[in-house]
């Protein structure tokens, strides 16, 4: 996918400023990742753009060999400090739930393949907040796709 940068820098700003944040929004972070699955296993994973983390490559790279072995079904990954389990698997995404939260609401995480790009976006709760997110994912995902495609 060859995507116009400048464009789609302007369209994650335009849906973080909507969707992502810590209080009301339907996502509390997010991530997008340059992601080829055709490289060397060995090159780290590039953070195109991320809001509400700071996360580096080094700390998501348990997460993205986790994606490249495709064991969606019989593995935990780890994003940070946290280790998540997959729920639910769709054709271009994924739905995990945090395993070692302090949360007493939970915590889930939606991954989304997007061409050339995986978002990755956290929210904080259960199945009334995964619907929340998902509907956010899709609205960004629809509107990046209409664009490079």
């Amino acid at each position: 996918m060859a995507a116009d940068w400048p464009w789609a820098r302007r369209a994650w700003e335009k849906w973080t400023e909507k969707h992502v944040g810590s209080s009301g929004m339907p996502v509390k972070a997010a991530l997008l990742l340059n992601y080829d699955p055709t490289g060397p296993s060995r090159l780290l994973p590039i953070i195109a753009e991320q809001e509400g983390t700071r996360f580096t490559a080094v700390d998501l790279q348990p997460f993205t060999d986790f994606f490249r072995r495709n064991n969606l079904q019989t593995e935990f990954f780890s994003i940070g400090p946290n280790q998540y389990l997959v729920t639910s698997i769709h054709e271009h995404w994924f739905c995990a739930r945090c395993v070692n939260t302090t949360k007493h609401e939970g915590e889930g995480i939606l991954v989304m393949q997007i061409g050339a790009y995986l978002l990755v976006s956290m929210y904080d709760g259960s199945l009334g907040s995964a619907s929340h997110a998902m509907v956010a994912v899709d609205q960004f995902a629809w509107h990046f796709n209409r664009r490079t495609h």
